[in-house]
């Protein structure tokens, strides 16, 4: 079923999580339309991560878009800068395990205009509090290749720890890449908070 303009308008005037320099929302289909599918076919984006290997189309972005709402098991959000109204990235709680409370946290900031800013950051913290203080979540983890060094500053500047490597797990442009591996229990994410 295809969101009209009105619902759009809604959607965007009342974020889901508000931040400072940026708020998040759901996905809408609108968001096909943009440049969001072509930041996978951008090796400069895709550089750290497991994308560019098959080209992403705005047919697959839409199709992606639209099971969301049946989804229980991830939360994809729309990262957008307040300042230019510009879905800049994405952000996402995955594989979210209801037994084990735990989920994976992933971001791409495709557009290169808000990289080093501080977005991804924000964006992560505000979805991890998230994840821990509203989903009830006991453990959030990442993993990262070994050259993504935006994404470890990421990890490590929202308290998750460093714990372990998984050797050459990951194969990009003709080489293999260990994979490193980060997680921030609930408990540590409040002492965080109290330390603040």
């Amino acid at each position: 079923m295809a969101i009209d303009s009105t619902s759009v308008k809604s959607i965007l005037a009342n974020p889901f999580i508000d931040g400072e320099q940026i708020y998040l929302r759901p996905l809408t289909e609108e968001d096909a339309s943009g440049n969001y599918p072509h930041w996978f076919n951008d090796a400069d984006v895709c550089r750290g991560n497991s994308h560019h290997v098959y080209p992403y189309t705005q047919q697959q972005a839409l199709d992606f878009i639209k099971s969301l709402p049946t989804r229980n098991d991830m939360l994809v959000l729309a990262i957008v800068s307040k300042i230019s109204e510009t879905h800049v990235g994405n952000i996402s709680l995955q594989n979210i395990n209801r037994i084990n409370r735990c989920a994976e946290f992933a971001i791409i900031i495709g557009e290169k205009s808000a990289w080093g800013k501080g977005v991804g950051k924000e964006a992560a913290r505000l979805v991890i509090s998230h994840g821990f203080l509203s989903l009830n979540l006991h453990r959030i983890e990442c993993g990262t290749f070994e050259n993504n060094f935006s994404m470890q500053k990421i990890a490590l500047s929202i308290g998750m720890r460093l714990e372990g490597t998984r050797r050459k797990k990951a194969y990009k442009d003709g080489n293999y890449y260990d994979v490193l591996e980060y997680g921030m229990l609930r408990e540590e994410f409040l002492e965080g908070i109290a330390e603040r």
